[in-house]
Parts: structure tokens; sequence; C-alpha cells
């Protein structure tokens, strides 16, 4: 399991004990016995371990028993082969191993997972997909159904354990809390594939049979879960270092957000489990060699629910237990199936009662009788019963000190009916040394770290804290696990949340914004501050100095249309500027979904579990500006555009639009081509397209990548009425201007792309591999075959105010780089007396034309180059009847007018990858990232 480090505990130093002070311990299993090696009871109960190393000897707590193995089975400690009949598994999370391995076991098990995270952090669990090669990080078996995975993280998890998942995903930013002394490792175990070599001993740590070995998620170091407690505890993010946002370096205030919402991941319903599906088997998973499928002869399958939130809901876990067991194993298998860790002797099995037994309380509170299956008088033991704590007149508990700088993790106090919430603190604040600054500024917090939401609730000062553990044992025993109480500091968290807005009319004043959103969603003028105004976009950012507030706006900005359109609302964190590295040059990563084939999915997963997810941004969500707004204040960045020669175009233009604003003004920007015909990234050796290329070695590649500069071109279109009226296939347009890069077609291929587009809107569904996109140009193609327009009558050109007289052509195209349609190379490599030789940085444009379909086929074979026309810097082109018309692959019908070609404007900085090879550094490419297992499956 992994563990994040709690920045206010220098080192860990143990648990203080009420009596004598010194750390606690639990005894160490010895091979071949049947015991539960965790503490005592209570919230939490458990030993503590650091985040930065793994836990030590006392840490497993499992409960091993020797057992008869029936399949091959394999050691989760050393991952070898077991040989022999004989295992040593754990009842509770199944971890195998061998006899000889038990005295080094250092993962924890499962039932006390939840009290040996240092810092709750909720994870983002996408659509169910099958994820091969994968294992549970709660029942630590195989993914061979669907399963779930979190899009930060490495957790992958069945739909039936999601609720007993610890909330230990990465943390990715400061939440208002105190600062980090360092920046600690993130170990995640059982995400090594079967090669990986030990950082320590260079021995194979990993394998693909069962879930061994440890990973940081932050730097990649790979190693053995004993090994990894020599290593030094702190990360230095390994061979991406100078390409991550550290998350030291963000702020967000997400107080009433979800973790989804922060990092801008769209929400997807996912059924909870035993949601209706009473046949649902929600059993303790099986270990080798004791599969559990249907009930075998002489046994029975119980309902276990766990409180009365469980009843309510009708989520229940079952466990099979032989007809004649005694009340105790099957109070231990109940136990055992919640993952509850204390002793049996405090809880009870209680029938559940039925609609006719809600009012008859001794029915319905009746516990589990020893004995046979059957009861007094002769009648049938119910099948489903209810779990229940024993009432308790004391406990201990564990409290925690929160961000407080102390040298303990946290200390042990007796709870009695007489305790509050101010006598708790009171008590606890000798024990942390902090009794000189008076109760009055501190209070008790209860934090439930559930998997999907760590929820953070403050005490009264008068709330008797024994009655509030029961009522939550009451609720859910499950809950209760992963409840824990902290000390934290009463000063006030000023709040601050910038929401961005998009979709809003383009060209308003920051007045005219503010009356449109006091209309839209009645916005507090008193707590709601329009911070960024961005006019040409449409698109505001607020300030919000109210989290319920906040929470208001982003809910009802996401369901509100403005003259139309839907508004777009994107939580965004701030980047603290002044706490980057010297050499720190984080990555700005924007990637379309739609591209590739739908790759962009994957790709969005793999490079936030790479990078830190604020860093990465999908462009179906409010385009490429709130990343560049974010991003504004960074002294030095680059830019990643994952998506075809549209996509990079668009996030260029925006680049243009907001480079005054930008304190890095020329960022350098590197292309993964998803698209069809991915022509500038061909010219600058990303390749003709991606073919599921392992996402670390791209960013690798980034990294080394060299700048060049690339031309951009500024086309105004200012259309008019045709003179006759009868050829107008177009109505005409306001004056615009759009941005090209790569070429600008009128004519034949500009009407193959608007024919392509047409048909990827009409069925999108079937636009999903670059193979068939190309078979559908070539179909579009030969309908054209013998289509005659005679583009030379229809326009004319000038070059450097020089009228040029057209050849017999169908096709006209400006081309600013050497490739064309698809890699072609349309002015061909001849030396020619009249024009330079071209580059993509020479302020010149080349205009060349194309006879037709046939014409333009020979030229993609090679066959032929275009037919030379012009080459400069100044074009007019007037269009004497509707024409369509292309830039970088967007095609439209432009009306009669005038389009004028210049270079306005900088150059723009690209990355051209290097031709050598990435220095060989870090993990094994499938160590890093899963983003090339995509999801199958998925019930939509």
């Amino acid at each position: 399991m992994a563990a994040a480090a709690e920045p206010g505990a220098r080192g860990w130093l143990g648990g203080v004990s009420p009596r004598s002070g010194s750390p606690t311990s639990s005894p160490e299993l010895g091979a071949g016995s049947r015991s539960r090696s965790g503490p005592g009871s209570g919230p939490g109960s458990g030993p503590e371990r650091s985040g930065a190393r793994p836990p030590g000897p006392a840490a497993p707590s499992h409960s091993f028993r020797k057992v008869t193995l029936t399949k091959p089975t394999f050691c989760h400690l050393c991952s070898d082969f077991i040989w022999g009949l004989a295992g040593i598994l754990c009842d509770v999370c199944n971890f195998m191993s061998h006899e000889k391995c038990l005295k080094h076991v250092k993962t924890p098990c499962t039932s006390v997972a939840p009290s040996l995270v240092r810092v709750p952090v909720a994870h983002c669990f996408g659509p169910r997909g099958l994820y091969k090669r994968r294992f549970c990080s709660v029942c630590r078996k195989g993914l061979e159904a669907l399963g779930l995975r979190c899009e930060v993280c490495e957790l992958h998890v069945h739909p039936d354990c999601v609720p007993f998942a610890c909330s230990d995903c990465r943390q990715c930013h400061q939440d208002g809390h105190r600062e980090h002394d360092a920046h600690l490792h993130h170990w995640r175990e059982g995400t090594l594939p079967s090669g990986a070599r030990c950082e320590l001993c260079r021995k194979t740590c990993g394998s693909s049979d069962v879930p061994a070995g440890v990973r940081c998620e932050w730097c990649g170091v790979q190693a053995h879960s004993v090994c990894s407690a020599a290593l030094a505890p702190e990360c230095t993010f390994g061979r991406l270092r100078t390409l991550v946002l550290p998350p030291a370096c963000v702020r967000l205030l997400s107080r009433n957000f979800s973790k989804m919402h922060c990092f801008r991941i769209p929400e997807i319903a996912v059924p909870e489990p035993g949601d209706g599906e009473d046949s649902a088997d929600g059993s303790v998973p099986a270990g080798p060699g004791r599969e559990v499928g249907a009930p075998e002869s002489g046994k029975q399958t119980l309902k276990i629910f766990d409180g009365s939130d469980a009843m309510q809901r009708n989520h229940f876990r079952t466990v099979t237990v032989p007809h004649l067991a005694r009340s105790q194993e099957v109070l231990e298998a109940a136990l055992r199936a919640y993952y509850i860790p204390e002793d049996p002797q405090g809880f009870q099995l209680q029938a559940l009662p039925t609609p006719a037994q809600l009012g008859d309380t001794v029915a319905a509170g009746k516990a589990w009788s020893a004995g046979p299956a059957e009861e007094e008088g002769g009648r049938a033991a119910p099948q489903a019963w209810v779990l229940r704590a024993l009432p308790r007149t004391q406990e201990i508990l564990k409290i925690y000190p929160a961000w407080l700088k102390v040298g303990v993790a946290y200390v042990s106090i007796r709870v009695t009916p007489q305790s509050t919430a101010r006598s708790v603190v009171l008590e606890v604040l000798p024990l942390l040394g902090r009794q000189a600054e008076g109760v009055a500024g501190f209070q008790l917090v209860e934090v439930l770290m559930g998997s999907r939401q760590v929820q953070r609730t403050v005490l009264a000062d008068e709330e008797p804290l024994l009655d509030r553990l029961r009522e939550i044992r009451q609720m859910s025993l499950r809950q209760m696990s992963q409840t824990r109480f902290y000390v934290a500091e009463s000063r006030v968290l000023a709040p601050r949340v910038s929401l961005f807005v998009g979709g809003l009319p383009p060209g308003l004043s920051p007045q005219e914004y503010r009356s449109l959103l006091d209309e839209a969603v009645a916005s507090k003028a008193a707590l709601v501050t329009v911070s960024h105004v961005y006019s040409a976009q449409g698109a505001v950012v607020l300030d919000v100095a109210c989290f319920a507030e906040a929470e208001r706006l982003y809910m009802l900005v996401r369901d509100t249309a403005v003259r139309g359109r839907p508004l777009t609302a994107l939580v965004l964190p701030e980047v603290l500027h002044t706490k980057l590295a010297p050499d720190c040059r984080p990555l700005l990563v924007f990637v379309n979904p739609r591209s590739g084939g739908l790759k962009g999915r994957d790709l969005l997963c793999s490079f936030r579990k790479l990078l830190n997810p604020h860093q990465v941004f999908e462009l179906t969500n409010g385009g490429p500006l709130p990343g560049f707004h974010v991003f504004s204040r960074v002294p030095s960045f680059r830019v990643l555009v994952c998506g075809g020669d549209g996509t990079v175009g668009w996030v260029l233009a925006a680049l243009e639009d907001m480079r005054h604003r930008l304190a890095c003004p020329q960022p350098a920007v590197a292309i993964l081509p998803l698209g069809t015909g991915n022509d500038l990234g061909r010219v600058l050796r990303w390749g003709a397209g991606y073919s599921g290329e392992d996402p670390f070695s791209v960013l690798l590649s980034v990294d080394e990548a060299d700048a060049v500069l690339v031309d951009r071109w500024t086309i105004l279109l200012d259309a008019h009425e045709a003179a006759g009226g009868e050829d107008s296939e177009a109505e005409a347009e306001p004056p615009k201007i759009v941005q090209m890069s790569n070429y600008c077609g009128i004519g034949i291929d500009a009407e193959l792309s608007l024919d392509f587009h047409q048909a990827r809107e009409e069925e999108p569904g079937k636009f999903t591999s670059r193979f068939h996109n190309k078979g559908v140009y070539v179909r579009v193609g030969l309908q054209k075959i013998s289509h005659s327009r005679g583009l030379h009558r229809a326009l004319r050109l000038q070059v450097e105010q020089q009228e040029v007289e057209l050849p017999s052509i169908e096709g006209l195209i400006f081309i600013n780089i050497p490739s064309w349609g698809s890699g072609a190379d349309l002015w061909g490599s001849d030396s020619d007396s009249r024009f330079e030789k071209p580059r993509m940085d020479d302020g010149l444009l080349e205009v060349v034309g194309v006879t037709g379909v046939v014409h333009m086929g020979q030229v993609q074979s090679g066959l032929r180059s275009g037919i030379r026309i012009a080459q400069g810097s100044y074009f007019r082109v007037t269009l004497l009847k509707a024409t369509p018309v292309q830039v970088d692959g967007e095609p439209w019908v432009q009306a009669p007018g005038h389009l004028i070609i210049s270079a306005v404007g900088p150059k723009v900085h690209m990355l051209r990858k290097a031709k050598q090879k990435p220095r060989k550094a870090g993990p094994p490419k499938d160590a890093r990232a899963d983003g090339a297992l995509a999801p199958k499956g998925d019930p939509k």
C-alpha cells in the first residue's frame, strides 16, 4: 500500500502511550501460526509508519495461517514460485508467502492500511475497464473482470473493493496547510512489470503473476519492499524532474470540491457495489488453493451488513461458513469480510430485522446464538445478519497532530463518557508540547478517509466524544475504521477559489461580463470579483472569497447557457512560481481526447500519472486558455500538444493571443501527433502518428528536443456579396482573421477536406483509426476524379503587389512546411533559379498548383510534384465565387471576396525531436504508466 508523508512529522518517532510514553508495538508472527497480529481496539488502531519508507516488522498485522496449495502459486514478497503443497496465507488480504519469507514481510494488511496513511487524499476513479496484469490493491487478486483505476495514481481495485480502498492517492498540491519540509517517496505496491530491477540490490523485484515490489509514483524508483527501507526517503522526481510541476509549488483550496473537480476530470457515474445486486458475491476474497464459488455441501452463505447505512442502501458482503460453524467462527469471518482488525470480543452479530420486526426491538436486536444452524424452537437461522459493536464504557483513541511541527506521529488517550472534544484537546496539547499556547487556539477535527472523498468535520467543544464514536459505529463499522481525529490550529483560513468561466459572448467589457454573470447565476458582488477578462475568447476568471459560494457558482455555471451557448466552469490552481527551482521548466500538456482513434483518453491518464495532474489539460473542457492562465506567471515552461494539425493550430492561436500576458512569452511547443495528416509533426521528427509508444519515452524526448523557429502566417478573410449572385454558395461574412502554420488550400484539396469533415461529423464513431480515415479520403477523392471547376478562372492572385497569371489548375496551395497531405513534398526537391530553397523559418510562402485529384494522388505517391507558381511574403487572393478553403486541415466554404496572407507577429518556437535516442535512464517503460492498456468493455 502507499502512504504519503506528513509534513508535520520530522521522521517517525512512534505513537505515545498515555501511561508510559513509549512507542506502540505489536508482536511479530512466527511461521505457521494463526492469530491476528494487530494491536488493541480503537479507530485507526495499528502501528504507524512513515510515508518515506515501508513499515517496520510490527506493521504488517496480517492474520496468517498455513494452507494447502492446489494450483501453482507465487510468493508476494520475493515473487518466486512456492514449491511444495504448503504456503502461508493471510485470511484477510490474501497475502501469500513462503514460510522462510514470513519474517521479512513489510507490506501491511488491508485491515490496518487506513491507519498507516499519513495524509489522506481521495482517489479519482474513472470508468470500468479491463486492465490486464493488474492487481486489486485491497484483496490482492488479479483484475480478471472489469475493474476500476485511479486517474491520478496507480491504484487498481475491483468495484466491490472500492469502499475498502485507502485514501492514499498522490498529494499534488497544497491545500492551505503549512509547507512540506521535503518531498518524500510515495510508494505503491504491485505495479511493476516482470523485468523490473530493484534500485538497491539490482535483482528482479516485479512480477506479472502476483503484486510484488514497490514503486515511487513520482520518481519511478523500483525496489523490493524490504530494500526500499534502505533508500533515501527524499524523492527527487527522477528523470522527469525538470518537467514535473512540484506539489509544493501548487496551491489549491479544495474545500467543498472533489478531486475530480480539482483535476478537471469528467465525472462518470460509477454504480455503488451492492446497488440492487442481491446476488453479487461480496465475500472476503479467497486465497490460492481455497477458491469460493457456490456453497459446498455442508456450507451456507450469509449476508453481512456493517451498520444502519448498509441496511438502508442494501450494501452487504457475503461469507461462506459451515452449517455447524460456531458463533465465534462466523463473527471472525464477518470481521474479515469488512477488513476490521479489532478483537472479535467487542462485536456481535444481530439478525437482520424484517419489516414486521422493525417495531420489535427484542427480535430486531437478537444476537447470533451459538450452536448449529437452527435456533430455538426449530426455526431456521436467518441468512442475513448485522455486524454490531458492543457498548464500550471507554476507548483508547489515537489523536493525530495534523500539520503541527511536533516530533510524534500521534498520541493515544483514554476516552470516557465524560470526555468532550475540548477536554481531549486539553489533554493532548501537553503530550505534543503545545500546552503554552492555550486550548482556545486549537480544535478537534473528525476526518472520514473515504476512497472517493475525504470529509473533514470540526467538532463542537462540548461534543461527547464517546457518544460520537458510538454513532459512527452504529452507522457503519467500516466507516469507523476509516475515521481519524486530528488536533489542528483553529486559525481562520482565508477562502480564495479561482473559477474559470468560458463560453461567454466575446468582445464584452469587464462590466458587461459582470452584469451578464449576475443575471445568469446571481453571483454575490461582495464575495465574487472578476480578476481576469479574456474578451477575445469570451472567458473570465472569478476570485471567490467563500467556499460555499464557489461551490454554488461552479455547479450552477455548468448547467447554464448564455445566448444559446453552454458555459464551462473549471476550478483552477495557483502556481507558486517563486518556489520553482532555477532548473525547473515544467511541461504544460494539452490533450485532445477525440484525436487519434480515441488514444487521447489513454494519454490523458498516463500523463496525469507521470506528471502532476495540474499541468495536464483536456482541450474539450475549456480549450487551451485555462492552461495558459494557470502557467501565466511561470518564468520558463514548455508545451506539449497531443492532437492533429488542427489541434496544434488551435493551441498556437491561443498562445499568440496570450503571449503578452505570459511571464514566458515564447514557450517552445512539442507535438505528439494524433491526427490523420500530422504534417507539422512529421517535419519536426515526431513521426507520422502516435502508435502506442511509451508515454515516459515521449516525455524524455520532449525534454531533450531542440528548439527551432517556424513562421506563423495571418490570413484576413474579407468576404462580400458576389456581383452576379448565381454562383454564390455562401452568404457574406464579416471580416475575420485566422492563423496558419502549415498550409492554406483553395479549391480541390479543400473540397476533399470539407467532404471528409462532414462525413466525420455525421458518424464520428466510425473515425477511430488513421487507416480508416485515409480510406475515406481515397473514397471521397475518387468521387471527385472527373470534377472540373476551372479554379484559375474563379480567382485572381497577387504576390508582393504583382499580378500573377495562373495556369490551368483545380487547386491552389500556399505551403509553409515541406510536408503536405500526410507527408508529401508538394514543392519538390529540384533546384530552381527562380526561387529560393524553402525553409519553414525564412519568412516566405511557396505557392503551388495541382490540376486535379489524379495529380494530387501522384504527388502523394512521390511520382510528381506540384506546379510551382510563386514565392513571397505577402499575397492577395480575390475569389470571384464561393470556393472551398482549408487552413491547416480545417475546411469551410468561403464567400466571394479577398484573402490576404501575410507574415505578422513573431515566429513561433517549436521543439524538434533530437535525432539521437534519449539516454537510457529510469525504469522500464511499462513500469511508469499503463497508458497503453486501454479500458475495454466500458459500460456506457
